[in-house]
């Protein structure tokens, strides 16, 4: 299959009743979602024929619609429909992204009051290589994480990364690759674009859930799966000293899964054993499962 003009890779989204190829354009220039940020998704993975929490995913996608108060038009078992016939489109063993969406269309009056009845929606499916685990330095962002009375932050929404890729930038102009942001009590909450974990002492600690950041559903994963292991997993709220004086740090995340980092600050970390664990455990859970890909 070729690459459609302009694009990184093979891509094909369910819009509007058909199948499409490419960057297909989807929001008009007076579409709310466009302008005013009423969008949000979910991102699931395809890799080496198995599909993890697929199905997680796509209630997911729905759930944060709800929060962002717009109407879930489909239902799981449609969203899951649609990805295994978008799957056949790629190679069984392709590595992809499944990215589902709902946006509202129109504004009442023309504002910032959205109709939730203007919902609408897509589904994009892309080829994406998983990311080699090579490590990454981190700081400290000065940037802040919003609480649940300041954002939809219990919503994967499209308005939320505008802060983390602020605070990505940001921090490689300082020459890092990643950065932990805290809420705004001062706690650590997470990386820019993923959930942390930290290894001290023969134990993992992760920030506690307290609405400041969306609970991952390969952060939880981990967790349950570190757990049944006989790994001790301590969720709690952590201070950015806590990392500072880690035995190692990784992150969880659908994009790239689980991933060391190798630097805090200029002071190197080796992938330890409890990442290497972690990714270990995963890779077990995520080809144990049944997957899309193998039965398409």
């Amino acid at each position: 299959m070729a690459t459609a003009p302009g694009l990184l890779s093979p891509t094909w989204t369910f819009f509007q009743g058909r199948w499409r190829e490419g960057n297909t354009p989807i929001l008009g220039a007076r579409t709310h979602g466009a302008w005013l940020g009423s969008t949000v998704f979910d991102g699931a993975r395809a890799f080496e024929g198995v599909t993890p929490d697929l199905d997680l995913h796509l209630a997911r996608i729905n759930h944060s619609a709800r929060e962002m108060l717009l109407e879930p038009v489909l239902s799981v078992a449609q969203w899951r429909e649609l990805v295994e016939d978008g799957l056949r489109k790629f190679a069984p063993d392709a590595a992809l992204y499944i990215r589902p969406m709902y946006w509202a269309e129109d504004g009442l009056g023309g504002g910032v009051r959205f109709d939730p009845a203007s919902t609408n929606w897509c589904l994009t499916i892309y080829e994406a290589p998983m990311p080699t685990p090579r490590g990454g330095a981190i700081t400290l962002s000065p940037f802040r994480r919003p609480s649940s009375e300041t954002a939809p932050v219990g919503a994967k929404a499209g308005c939320h990364y505008a802060n983390g890729a602020r605070a990505l930038i940001e921090a490689g102009k300082r020459g890092f690759d990643n950065c932990l942001m805290r809420d705004l009590l001062g706690d650590v909450a997470e990386f820019a674009n993923a959930n942390a974990f930290l290894g001290r002492d023969g134990v993992v600690f992760t920030p506690a859930p307290n609405g400041a950041f969306l609970n991952g559903i390969t952060r939880q994963r981990v967790i349950g799966l570190l757990r049944a292991d006989g790994v001790e997993v301590v969720e709690k709220t952590l201070r950015y000293e806590d990392f500072l004086s880690a035995d190692e740090i990784f992150s969880t995340g659908n994009f790239q899964k689980v991933a060391p980092m190798s630097q805090i600050d200029g002071r190197y970390l080796a992938a330890g054993p409890f990442y290497k664990r972690a990714r270990s455990l995963y890779w077990d859970f995520a080809h144990s499962r049944a997957s899309l890909v193998a039965a398409s």
